[in-house]
């Protein structure tokens, strides 16, 4: 319990510090926009393109663990996607749910979570984690969000302007952009690395802060943030289904060690992240409704990742909290 405590009171903590920052007025009305543009065109755009421009390859080819937690995690995006489009949704909200159930807070948490629970060993299985995460499911979020952005009559032209929209993201550019350099064989120049550093990790707080701002913004409009509640069943599926299914693809599937299979299964359990609310605020798709997601199930998972690393732990692969 003490180890998912500590793992997510850094998150309450920013956000609270934004939540804060809005009720006392210390940023101006737009600061929570300005805070999400900052990440979306800088922050995360650095990010993205050092961890896979300074990505050891030749350590972190583990092609099984990689297919097992991409093909879960884009199983249940496109699940959820599929069940809200039966429902009437449009494609835009529908794909902003798929991605709240699948966009693990990897990032964030999933370093210091799997230290304290694995060891320093587990590094590279969660930088394969946080790829997945930021280079495939996030621009799998944008190609579905612009495509129900997008009005074309015929098919071709629709995909020419969704193409477009897409390649001149700086979220989809970044990785592409790393992933060349990556090629090359060359090690960054240490300015430019400590920039980038500097920059990326700017990246998870800032959204966390602007995610405070929003709530203490719909506060003193008086909007309800928590109307109609949170979606039970989508935190469900975030919380339990999105691992379980990772972990029976990683061991029955992919036949990956036992060691791999818990680290796979719990960068799954982490909560929601950030990732979700800056694409949510861009496309103005349900940003009150991500939010409130983000908040839940990150306090939630709280008791869920606590059980989790217990059981890790009754199988000899953890150290104890």
């Amino acid at each position: 319990m003490l180890t998912a405590f500590l793992a997510v009171f850094p998150i309450f903590a920013l956000m609270g510090a934004g939540f804060l920052a809005g009720r006392l007025r210390w940023l101006g009305s737009t600061a929570s926009s300005e805070l999400n543009r900052f990440v979306i065109w800088l922050g995360l755009p650095a990010l993205m393109f050092q961890v896979i421009a300074e990505a050891d390859w030749a350590r972190l080819w583990q092609p099984g663990f990689m297919a097992a937690y991409a093909l879960a995690s884009c199983a249940v995006m496109f699940a959820v996607m599929a069940w809200h489009l039966r429902a009437g949704e449009r494609v835009t909200g529908a794909s902003l749910h798929g991605l709240n159930a699948c966009y693990a807070n990897v990032g964030y948490m999933g370093f210091p979570l799997c230290e304290a629970v694995f060891g320093r060993e587990s590094f590279g299985l969660v930088s394969l984690s946080a790829i997945t995460t930021v280079g495939l499911l996030f621009a799998l979020g944008i190609i579905m969000m612009e495509v129900g952005r997008q009005r074309a009559a015929h098919p071709l032209r629709l995909a020419g302007r969704v193409g477009v929209s897409v390649l001149r993201s700086p979220m989809v550019l970044a990785p592409l952009a790393g992933g060349l350099w990556a090629a090359t064989g060359l090690a960054l120049p240490q300015p430019v690395s400590a920039t980038l550093h500097m920059l990326g990790g700017a990246a998870s707080p800032c959204a966390l802060v602007a995610m405070g701002l929003f709530f203490a913004e719909r506060r003193a409009e008086g909007g309800d943030t928590a109307a109609g509640g949170p979606p039970w069943g989508l935190v469900a599926v975030k919380l339990f289904g999105h691992p379980l299914l990772t972990g029976l693809l990683a061991w029955a599937v992919f036949q990956q060690s036992l060691f791999a299979t818990g680290v796979a299964v719990l960068c799954a359990a982490l909560p929601t992240g950030t990732g979700a609310f800056m694409l949510a605020d861009r496309y103005r798709a349900d940003v009150r409704g991500t939010s409130m997601f983000i908040l839940v199930s990150t306090a939630l998972s709280v008791f869920t990742l606590a059980g989790l690393i217990a059981l890790l732990n009754a199988q000899g692969l953890g150290t104890a909290p």
